[in-house]
Formats: C-alpha cells, structure tokens, sequence
C-alpha cells in the first residue's frame, strides 16, 4: 500500500517540575534547601531517511507524543531529560501546519526539531541566595510544544516520467535501472512512484516513473493529482507516447494540458518528448510520428523502444545534459538566495497590559513563561512572581493604564489580585 498524505498530532514532552525539599540529616539540622532541577522535556524529531518510501505507517496514527522530563530529586538532583521521539519520514516529505511549511525533508539524514520539549522547573536550591536562605518555591515545568501536522510526500527525482497510461514509463525504467515495477500489457500498472538511479557516462541521476495520467487528472480523475505532486521535485520531464497510439498529437496534448493545468511550476521545468515502442510499428510510421509530435511539443522529439534498447543512448545522452544544465542553475539559484536569519534572541522580552472583561491581561513570552512554572498555592511562589513583575515594571505599567487595587490580573490561565 503507497501512501503520500498524513495528518498527526505531535507533543513534545513537558518539563520535569523542580523539587522543593530540605536537607535532613541526623548531624545536620540546619542542612537547607537540596531541591533539584526538573528535567527538560523530550523533543519530537523528524528524520529524512532512504529507507522509507511511504506514509502509511502514519496513516492510523493520531499522536507522538515525547517523554516528558522528571521532576528534581532531593540532594540537588537533576531530573532526567525525557527520551526523543525520533519521527522517520521518507526523503521528500513536507510537514505543513495548515498552509506554514514547517519542514521540507529533502536529504537522507536531515534532521529537524519539529516540537521543542518544556524547560524543566528550577527547584527550590536554585533560589538560595545572601538574603533568601531557605527559600520556599519551587517551579513546574514548562509544558511541551504541539502541533497538529500534514505530512505530504513528494519525491525527489532529476527526472520524472510522465504520459499516459501504458506509455512505457515503468519498462523504460526497469530497462535503465535496477528497479523492478510492476509491467502488464494493460492500464494503470503502476499505482505508485517509483525510483531508480541510471549510471551513465560516468554520472548518474535518479529518475521517477509517475502513475499513468489522463485526461482530467489535475482536477482529481483516475489516479488524480495525488500523484502529479510528485513531479513537483522533479528537474527534467520525460514526456512518454506511446506509437501505437492512433492520434500521437492527440496524447501529447492531453498531458501537456494536464502540467498546465496543475501548475506549481511543471510549466516551466525543461521537458523532451519520447516517442515509445516504436518495435512495434513500421519504419515509415516512426517518422510520421516523430513529425506530428514535432509539431505540437515544438522541438525534436526521440524515439526509442525500451525492450531492444533502440534510442536509448541518444535518450540518456539528451537526459544526462539535461539535468547537469538543472543542477547548475539551482546551484546558482542557491548562491543568490538570501541567507536566512536566524533568531538567536531566545524569548521575547516584550510584555504589554490591556483591558479584558472588568479584568486586564498581560500577555508576553518570557513573563507568560514566568507564570506557567509558578506554583500558586505556595505563598513564596506567588510572592516571587509579583517581584519579577514589580523589577519587570508591570504593576507601574497597570497603574498608568488606569488600573486600580482589588482588580484582577490574567497571565495564561492563572489571576493575579492588583495589590500595588
């Protein structure tokens, strides 16, 4: 079974919240506080490999979920790190959050961090200073990030083979590599994509044998568009027609509508036009052929048969030129684009208060952060939040604004009494 669409729910694991505990031993009484450090949580990872060419073993699955991180131990220890969840995705796959693409895995190895596993809570050891001695608070951790993803599979080919059904793409690919598709004298054989690599010339370059199309598959008839994706990635176009056909001009002009009307680029990608299992017919035909679908495709088109390997060194020749002239352009393509920057700012420190329902809403990265790892039934933990908001200028900000004593502060999911 082939296939190249998921959705799933990932889940980075939560922090492991920080302990607060005291130091009790026989000779010592006064051993303070020993509360350790949460654990960070787990990551969700994808990881782009070869050995995987499909989406099913995601096609029932409806969450990943990463280990979350242990709490702090007493005696000031460490809580372990929750396990990664490592996600294998075939070479090509893009993961999208609704229309943001969040990762394009287009090399075999790369990994991504997909979810970020929760900051661990800071136990109550973490807090000890000349004025505070034995502080009692402790943080919770972070909880991890989620997200519910598309996996989309779309293969990575220099070449593509297109045409339609029973044009010889799946024979012309056994015949030029060591794959092995499935080949019937009937249509829609190939149900899937399928890879492999071609050796000439001291070269080589990997070629996809595209499911038949037909007229209407753009917009979802037959096999559909489910598979013209995978052209997407592709560098070179091979159009196939098949010389039996009665009307050759014909089927050329069904496919070429087809890349046009689904777009996303096919247009443009350099095409050669191959006229297939010319064995089959006569030599005078073969040339009629050619000439007709000179006429519609606008340049030479070859012709060749697969089974006696007639054409099929002027076909990789015109191929291999072909796809070393792709590769240089996306070189240079590459060189130009604009290097990315990264954010090496960490969490925002912007905060800002505004009116919400008789109440008023601080909203902010690092000072929401502060609120989630607050444990607010400990009375230290609560006091030690207020004074980041007094050092952070919140409760001047909120008096500026209009606020008054008694009203209600919100951070997250938690509320505050205005008592400044």
């Amino acid at each position: 079974m082939f296939a190249d669409t998921a959705h799933i729910e990932i889940k980075a694991g939560k922090g492991g919240d920080g302990r607060l505990s005291f130091r009790r031993e026989k000779y010592k009484p006064n051993g303070g506080p020993d509360g350790g450090d949460g654990g960070r949580g787990g990551n969700v990872v994808a990881l782009a490999t070869h050995n995987a060419n499909t989406l099913v073993n995601y096609r029932n699955v409806r969450t990943l979920a990463a280990e979350d991180g242990h709490a702090g131990g007493e005696n000031r220890r460490h809580g372990k790190k929750g396990e990664d969840i490592i996600v294998k995705l075939p070479v090509g796959t893009q993961v999208w959050d609704g229309e943001r693409l969040v990762a394009d895995m287009a090399t075999d190895g790369q990994e991504i961090v997909l979810a970020a596993g929760g900051r661990g809570g800071f136990g109550n050891a973490h807090f000890v200073s000349s004025v505070r001695q034995a502080p009692r608070t402790a943080e919770f951790g972070e909880p991890g990030e989620g997200l519910r993803v598309r996996l989309e599979l779309k293969l990575v080919a220099d070449v593509g083979l297109v045409g339609q059904p029973n044009a010889g793409k799946s024979t012309l690919l056994s015949v030029i590599t060591s794959a092995k598709p499935e080949i019937a004298d009937y249509a829609f054989t190939t149900l899937v994509p399928n890879l492999g690599m071609v050796k000439h010339r001291d070269d080589s370059f990997l070629v996809a044998d595209i499911p038949g199309l037909i007229e209407g598959a753009s917009a979802g008839r037959g096999l559909g568009d489910e598979f013209l994706r995978h052209v997407e990635r592709t560098a070179v176009l091979l159009q196939l027609v098949d010389a039996q056909a009665a009307d050759v001009a014909a089927e050329w002009r069904v496919i070429d509508a087809e890349i046009k009307t689904y777009a996303h680029g096919l247009e443009a990608k350099p095409r050669l036009t191959v006229l297939t299992k010319i064995d089959m017919i006569l030599p005078d035909e073969v040339e009629t052929k050619l000439a007709e679908l000179a006429a519609v495709c606008g340049s030479k088109p070859l012709a060749i048969s697969a089974p006696t390997h007639q054409g099929l060194t002027e076909l990789l020749d015109r191929s291999l030129t072909m796809v070393v002239a792709a590769r240089e352009r996306r070189a240079i393509e590459e060189a130009e684009a604009e290097v990315p920057v990264i954010d090496t700012t960490g969490v925002s420190d912007f905060w800002e208060v505004n009116p919400e329902d008789e109440a008023w809403r601080l909203t902010g990265d690092r000072l929401e952060g502060f609120a989630r790892r607050t444990n607010f039934e400990e009375p230290d933990a609560e006091a030690r939040l207020r004074d980041i908001f007094h050092k952070n200028g919140v409760w001047r900000e909120l008096r500026r604004a209009g606020a008054q004593p008694g009203e209600i502060l919100r951070i997250g999911d938690n509320e505050l009494v205005i008592n400044e």
